[in-house]
């Protein structure tokens, strides 16, 4: 956000141009949610046995189950091996998501202003106590 800085230096500026900004990053922050949520990702337990395929938001789309691992698994181990590949697929989205507002981040700084308007602030506290 370029209008930022303004306020920054001396607390004056054009109110209306950084509504704007912020109205422009909110937009591009809920474009982003909306497309991280319409991902769809899959994950697998460590022996590959058993796949999961999740949402954006976590929800479970499908489970495919090898099998072998039907005939070789008790339901303990099956259980398991279900939880291991959800979770798997769960990190995968979650991964993803955090990777999208990274480069959203990423992206608004590089337009020159300074990703926190209070660091100075708090590194101030946090270095005198």
């Amino acid at each position: 956000m370029k209008h930022i800085g303004t306020f920054n230096e001396d607390g004056k500026g054009d109110v209306g141009s950084l509504l704007g900004e912020v109205g422009g990053w909110m937009a591009g922050l809920t474009e982003t949610l909306r497309e991280a949520g319409e991902q769809r990702m899959e994950g697998a337990d460590p022996t590959g046995q058993v796949v999961a395929k999740v949402s954006g938001s976590g929800q479970l789309l499908g489970l495919s189950i090898d099998p072998r691992a039907m005939r070789d698994l008790d339901h303990l181990a099956m259980a398991e091996t279900v939880v291991q590949a959800i979770g798997a697929a769960r990190l995968a989205s979650a991964e993803h998501l955090t990777q999208a507002l990274e480069d959203m981040a990423g992206a608004q700084s590089a337009v020159g202003a300074p990703s926190d308007p209070l660091k100075p602030y708090i590194d101030a506290v946090l270095r005198e106590g």
